[in-house]
């Protein structure tokens, strides 16, 4: 029996001996390679946190102290130790485990994550909790040093530091996020990786004088002298929080004995830990970048499956296309180049290129400066990111009338990342910002031109909401504010964006049954009314709007209000859309399917509302 065999809790790892830990790493990392590389996942980051997870589990009880995970696409080996590993090859699959913490999955799993730079803020809630309710347990918050480009992790940092609270914060250290750091935190913490001699003193002179109480107080000043001479003024230290390190990230034993130390503290206190994204796995030791989240790929050779060309790529073919036409394009991303299709604009344009860090509501403020100078900024930031920038959005874009253009990345169901990554709640709060213009196309042609009209003929705030992956049936292109794409006397069946080509082939299951049916694309999302949408409905008088996005704010229910307002009534009227917006993981074809939106489905809810009209 393998050493990782043994393992089915947390307890299990707290036996282990210190023999046993390295070749336990080994397992973890092949373990990680051979699941990953069949269900995909995110890889790189994971490679590199096996000590530390390990040290974690070796110190802390998951089940009843909170580990915190910052992000949480780095908690698979804590997944794997606490009674999860027989169900790894459902990982991010339809109804399998999920790949960020989720404590309805397990008690191990503290609080959900899925976006950066929060873990700190939660972790000292909970400590508060525990202190407010007379309880014993220990709080550890993990955040990588990519999330120190968000401005709330220094919201949390600061109020941990001022509050007292017993505990850890741990930094991992890996020099970058999915691409390379950027910012000021960025420059202190490389000059704080080249001086780790104050640790190694420390742990030499603690091990030396602990038994001698008297002695270490009188040479606490050396202590102090040594610290002054090899480690770096900073920040972490200034603002009050305690800070040890840096810490060889993968050394188990020198992380275990490290974390005891801070968790005895019982005091605020950083440990920064230094560790290689991909470790282990020489491919992602390489390109950490390109093994950060992967598809399925050859475990042997590295190579992953090929890809489809997807919406993302052509929004930055098209963007670097116009922007040799006006200098006066500014591409903007947080953290996020190769995923928003950037990398090539970066290349071609540098000087005109700005990575924020992972800080979507500095991003915002920054555009909106741009352009009340003139220029004519175009931030690509997913769906679900850029909420965080929603008070940017009225304040410092829409109160002025600024002409800043947002590409809406990963608008609609994503698929394998689940509840915290969907684009489903982007559409219903940017129609309430005052100005703003939202445009929905449908194909790689139309991403094209909507982004042409967003840049040269639009003014004001726009967006450009376009999904993951690669388009379907419906390849033409419209700049028409509404397209009609069926003439029909029945229904009205309503659409946006690549919902279409469910919409077109439930509109054929519907001719064969003899229901005729009116399809109305709709392609701009704007306060004012849509009179072609409302002359079908004036026209048959049964609506069916189909929509990926969730139930408040969404597009049928501005439609419903209009029709009521111009006095047309409905005989039936049916939303469908993703309810409340939570949606679990799975495929697109699955997770449609179960909400009602794929063609089959439209088509059933179709058929009954005609029916329904008929009584």
């Amino acid at each position: 029996m393998s050493i990782l065999e043994k393992i089915q809790s947390s307890d299990d790892v707290k036996k282990l001996s210190e023999e046993e830990l390295e070749p336990l790493c080994a397992e973890l990392r092949a373990f990680l390679v051979e699941h990953v590389s069949k269900t995909g996942g995110h890889l790189a980051s994971n490679l590199g946190t096996v000590e530390l997870t390990l040290a974690l589990h070796r110190v802390y009880d998951t089940k009843t102290d909170r580990l915190v995970f910052d992000v949480g696409h780095q908690s698979y080996i804590h997944k794997i130790l606490t009674g999860r590993r027989d169900r790894f090859s459902t990982l991010r699959q339809y109804g399998g485990l999920s790949g960020f913490p989720k404590p309805r999955e397990a008690e191990d799993d503290a609080f959900i994550a899925g976006h950066a730079s929060n873990s700190v803020s939660v972790a000292l809630g909970m400590a508060k909790a525990r202190s407010l309710s007379h309880q014993d347990y220990d709080v550890v918050a993990v955040i990588g040093d990519g999330a120190l480009t968000g401005g709330l992790a220094y919201e949390g940092l600061t109020a941990a530091a001022a509050s007292g609270e017993s505990m850890v914060i741990v930094l991992n250290d890996n020099n970058m996020s999915i691409d390379p750091n950027v910012g000021g935190m960025a420059r202190l913490l490389q000059r704080m990786r080249v001086r780790p001699g104050y640790f190694n003193f420390k742990r030499w002179y603690r091990e030396l004088f602990s038994h001698m109480p008297p002695l270490y107080r009188l040479n606490h000043s050396v202590k102090e002298w040594v610290k002054s001479q090899v480690l770096p003024d900073n920040m972490l230290s200034a603002i009050g929080l305690d800070y040890m390190g840096p810490v060889d990230g993968h050394d188990v034993k020198q992380l275990e004995c490290v974390l005891r130390w801070a968790k005895e503290m019982k005091r605020p206190v950083l440990v920064h830990v230094l560790t290689q994204k991909g470790k282990g796995y020489p491919y992602a030791e390489e390109h950490p970048e390109l093994y950060h989240g992967v598809g399925p790929f050859d475990p042997e050779t590295g190579v992953m499956k090929s890809s489809c060309k997807c919406f993302s790529e052509v929004f930055g073919e098209s963007l670097c296309e116009f922007a040799s036409a006006s200098d006066k394009i500014v591409a903007i991303t947080a953290a996020m180049a190769s995923g928003t299709g950037l990398d090539r604009f970066a290349v071609q344009f540098p000087e005109r290129f700005v990575d924020a860090g992972i800080a979507e509501g500095h991003a915002t403020a920054f555009a909106a400066g741009l352009a009340k100078q003139g220029l004519l900024p175009v931030f690509a930031v997913y769906s679900s990111f850029l909420q965080r920038g929603f008070d940017m959005l009225i304040h410092d874009v829409s109160l002025l009338g600024l002409h800043v253009v947002f590409g809406v990345d990963r608008a609609g169901i994503v698929g394998s990342d689940g509840e915290t990554h969907h684009g489903v709640f982007d559409l219903s709060y940017l129609h309430t910002v005052p100005g703003m213009q939202i445009l929905c196309p449908a194909s790689f042609r139309e991403l094209h031109d909507q982004l042409q009209r967003a840049l040269f003929a639009l003014h004001g705030p726009v967006a450009i909401r376009y999904p993951r992956g690669g388009e379907g049936e419906y390849k033409a292109s419209s700049c028409e504010d509404e397209q009609l794409l069926r003439e029909g006397a029945d229904l009205t069946l309503l659409c946006c964006g690549t919902m279409v080509n469910e919409a077109l082939a439930a509109a054929r299951i519907l001719e064969e049954k003899g229901i005729s049916v009116e399809l109305v694309k709709l392609n701009r999302i704007a306060s004012d009314l849509f009179p072609l949408a409302l002359a079908s409905l004036q026209k048959t008088r049964r609506m069916l709007m189909a929509e990926e996005v969730c139930a408040t704010g969404c597009v049928g229910e501005l439609l419903l209000q209009q029709a009521a307002e111009q006095g047309i009534t409905l005989k039936a009227a049916k939303l469908l859309n993703l309810g409340e917006g939570i949606v679990a993981h799975g495929t697109r074809t699955e997770l449609l399917r179960d909400h009602g939106l794929d063609a089959a489905s439209i088509a059933d809810a179709a058929e009954r509302l005609c029916a329904e009209g008929k009584q």
